[in-house]
C-alpha cells in the first residue's frame, strides 16, 4: 500500500536511513536550494530542513533525487504500473495471461477518486507571506513554488474527468504582483491548462485554479506524467499511490484532502504581469514574460504541514530523475506512439526539448538498392506531432534495422551510427518559423524558432577521425580544434556579433573561406564555440552548448552548401554556430558566498560531512 501523504513518506524515508534531516538554521533565499542542489548532484537522500529563516514550515529537498529512491517510493505498485503500460502496448496479453488480472483490477479500483466532506487540507488557513518564501539563483525575480500541482478543469465541463493537474510553476512574490493577493501563473506551450483558460476566456466565464503542494509523493509524478488524453492526473495518483484518492470540497474545484498546502483563486481576465527570471532547467534564466495572474481567495494546509521543493538548473538535476522514471514506465508504450518507431530518448543533458534520438523503421522498400529516409521522414513528422515531442528542437532518427544492436540512449553510438551514415546533400529537413519551447531563447523571438529533422538510413559513407589531422588549416580568427567526439570537431570562433534571427557574418566566412578538399571537411559534424575546451571536456558540456545555443534554420550552414528545389544541403562539414549571441539568455553562475555556507555544512562536524 501506498503513503496516504507526505509526513508518512518522510518517516519511511527516515526509517530507511534515505533522509536526513537538517537542523541548522537556514534561508529559503538561495542558501536551502544551493545544498538540494549540491546533495542532488552527489546522489545523497532526501533533506528535511527543519528550520527555515523566518518560516514555521519545514521544507523538503531531493525527494526525487536518485532513480533508486524514486522507485522506493513507489515499491508496491510499480509492478502493477508497469504491467498496465505493457497492456496498452500489446492488449491481448491481458487475454492471454490471466495471472495479470487481480493485478490489473486492483490498479482499477484505485482510479476513481473519492468525495469527502472534509480533510486534513482544511483544518488551517495561512497567508502567502507565511509560506516558504524558496529563491533558487541569484537573479530570480522573487520567491517561487518549484514543485506545485496546478488544478483546473473545463468550465463547459466541470468535474475530474475533464480536468489537469500539472506542474506549471508560480511566482510568489516580487515584480509587481500585490503583496499576498496575486501571485504570478506561469504555463508553457502545449499544456492542459491552456486549453482550460482559453475556453474560459471565450465563454466569459471565472477561471478558477487550485494550486496544491506536498501529499502523496504519487500526486507529484502524476503532474508530471505525459498521460493519454482521457485520463485525469488526479485519477492516475490514485493508480501510482496504490490507494483511492480523497478529495474535498468536491461542491467547489477539489482539493486533495492529503495534501499540505492549497492556494485557491481566479484567474484575472484580462490582466498579465512579468513573471521571472527563473534559473530554469536548460541551465539558462527565462527572462520576465507577461503571464497570466491568479487572485488568491484562501490558503489552507494541515496540521504538521511539509513543504516540498525542488531546485532546477543546468541538467541533470533532480527533475532529471523525473524523465527516467517517466521513461521507464511508459518505455513499453513508445511503439504504439508512432507504427516503426522503436525507441526514443530527449536528451536530458541538452535540457531535454533541444535535442530527440529516434530509432524508426524503413519497413517498406527491401529492395532499394541505394536506400535513403522514407518511412523515417513520416515517422519524424509523427514525433514532432505528439505531446510534448512537439518541443522538440533537433530530431535525429536512424533506421533501426541498419544496426539492430544500437541502443538510443548510448549518445556517443548513435551519433557515430548517423554520422557514419548521413547524407548532408539529402538528410537535413528544416521547419522554419515555427514554434519552440517556451525556455529555449536561442530563436528568433519569444517562443519563436525551427527545427531541423536529420534522418539517416543505409550503409556506412565513411569512416569518422578520432584524432585531429596534422595538417588542419583554419581561417583567420577561429581557432583551438578539439575533438568532441569521432567525427566531431569544436572550433573556437570569434565573440558572436549577430542580431536576433540573423546569421552572425564569422559563420559565413568560416564555411565559404574552406575548399572541398580542406582537411576539415574529414568531420561530418563542426561546432564552432565560445570554449572549445570546455566543451570538450565532458559530453555532457558538449550537447549542452551546442544544442542549447544554437538556432538551426540561422545557426546552420555548410562546407560547399547548395539549394536545389528549396531543398538545402551541403557537399562538405556541416557547421553548427554553438557560440553564445547577445540575445540568449544569462547562464546561471551560483554564488560564491552561498557556496562558501554549503562547503562549511559538507566540513567535518557539519550535517553533510561525508555527503557532499
Amino acid at each position: 500500500m501506498g503513503y496516504r501523504n507526505l509526513a508518512e513518506c518522510v518517516r519511511d524515508l527516515e526509517r530507511t536511513v534515505q533522509l536526513i534531516r537538517i537542523d541548522d538554521e537556514l534561508d529559503a533565499d538561495l542558501e536551502i536550494a544551493a545544498v538540494q542542489r549540491r546533495v542532488c548532484q552527489a546522489g545523497g537522500p532526501a533533506l528535511l530542513f527543519t528550520r527555515v529563516r523566518n518560516c514555521s514550515f519545514p521544507m523538503l529537498g531531493n525527494l526525487f533525487g536518485t532513480l533508486d529512491r524514486t522507485r522506493f517510493l513507489f515499491r508496491d505498485t510499480w509492478p502493477t504500473i508497469q504491467q498496465l503500460f505493457a497492456l496498452k502496448a500489446d492488449p491481448l496479453r491481458l487475454l492471454k495471461t490471466p495471472a495479470l488480472w487481480p493485478g490489473a483490477l486492483l490498479g482499477a479500483l484505485n482510479l476513481l477518486p473519492r468525495k469527502v466532506s472534509g480533510g486534513p487540507i482544511l483544518r488551517h488557513r495561512t497567508t502567502i507571506d507565511k509560506l516558504p518564501q524558496l529563491k533558487s539563483w541569484p537573479e530570480d525575480g522573487g520567491p517561487f513554488i518549484t514543485l506545485p500541482l496546478v488544478y483546473s478543469e473545463s468550465v463547459s465541463r466541470p468535474g475530474i474527468r475533464h480536468s489537469n493537474l500539472g506542474m506549471y510553476r508560480v511566482q510568489l512574490a516580487g515584480n509587481s504582483y500585490r503583496p499576498g493577493e496575486e501571485v504570478g501563473l506561469h504555463y508553457q506551450l502545449h499544456r492542459g491548462i491552456g486549453v482550460h483558460h482559453t475556453e474560459a476566456l471565450k465563454e466569459g466565464r471565472p477561471f478558477r485554479v487550485n494550486i496544491f503542494v506536498g501529499g502523496p509523493p504519487a500526486l507529484t509524478m502524476a503532474a508530471v506524467m505525459p498521460l493519454p488524453e482521457g485520463m485525469p492526473e488526479l485519477c492516475f495518483a490514485g493508480l501510482l499511490g496504490g490507494r483511492i484518492s480523497m478529495i474535498s470540497r468536491p461542491e467547489r474545484l477539489p482539493i486533495p484532502a492529503e495534501a499540505d498546502f492549497c492556494i485557491t483563486g481566479t484567474v484575472i481576465p484580462g490582466k498579465t504581469l512579468p513573471e521571472g527570471p527563473f534559473g530554469d532547467h536548460l541551465g539558462y534564466y527565462s527572462l520576465q514574460h507577461d503571464f497570466p495572474v491568479l487572485a488568491v481567495e484562501e490558503v489552507f494546509h494541515r496540521s504538521g504541514a511539509i513543504w516540498p521543493f525542488t531546485s532546477v538548473g543546468r541538467p541533470p538535476q533532480e527533475d532529471s530523475v523525473f524523465g527516467a522514471f517517466i521513461h521507464e514506465l511508459t518505455g513499453p508504450v513508445i511503439p504504439t506512439l508512432v507504427p516503426g518507431v522503436s525507441a526514443i530518448h530527449a536528451v536530458d543533458a541538452a535540457g531535454v526539448h533541444p535535442l530527440l534520438l529516434a530509432i524508426g523503421s524503413e519497413r517498406y522498400t527491401p529492395f532499394a538498392e541505394n536506400p535513403a529516409p522514407q518511412e523515417l521522414l513520416t515517422q519524424a513528422s509523427a514525433l514532432l506531432g505528439t505531446g510534448q515531442l512537439s518541443l522538440a528542437k533537433y530530431l535525429f532518427i536512424v533506421n533501426g534495422s541498419d544496426d539492430p544492436a544500437l541502443r538510443v540512449e548510448d549518445i556517443p553510438a548513435f551519433f557515430h551510427h548517423l554520422l557514419e551514415r548521413v547524407d548532408w546533400r539529402r538528410d537535413l529537413h528544416f521547419q522554419t518559423r515555427t514554434t519552440i519551447d517556451t525556455l529555449d531563447y536561442s530563436g528568433s523571438g519569444f517562443q519563436q524558432g525551427s527545427k531541423l529533422v536529420i534522418a539517416a538510413a543505409g550503409p556506412r559513407l565513411r569512416d569518422l577521425p578520432s584524432a585531429l589531422p596534422t595538417d588542419l588549416s583554419l581561417p583567420a580568427g577561429f581557432g583551438q580544434p578539439r575533438l568532441a567526439l569521432p567525427g566531431i570537431l569544436l572550433i573556437e570562433g570569434p565573440p558572436a556579433d549577430s542580431l536576433r534571427g540573423q546569421a552572425d557574418e564569422a559563420l559565413e566566412r568560416f564555411c565559404t573561406s574552406l575548399a572541398p578538399e580542406a582537411a576539415v571537411n574529414r568531420f561530418p559534424l563542426v561546432v564552432l564555440v565560445d570554449d572549445s575546451d570546455f566543451c570538450a571536456r565532458t559530453l555532457n558540456n558538449f550537447l549542452w552548448v551546442t544544442f542549447t545555443r544554437s538556432d538551426p534554420a540561422v545557426d546552420i550552414d555548410g562546407i560547399g552548401s547548395a539549394t536545389v528545389s528549396k531543398h538545402w544541403g551541403c557537399t562538405g562539414s556541416l557547421v553548427i554556430d554553438a557560440r553564445s549571441k547577445t540575445h540568449h539568455a544569462p547562464p546561471l553562475v551560483d554564488d560564491p558566498e552561498v557556496e562558501k555556507r554549503v562547503d562549511a555544512l559538507g566540513a567535518r562536524g557539519g550535517p553533510l560531512h561525508g555527503i557532499i
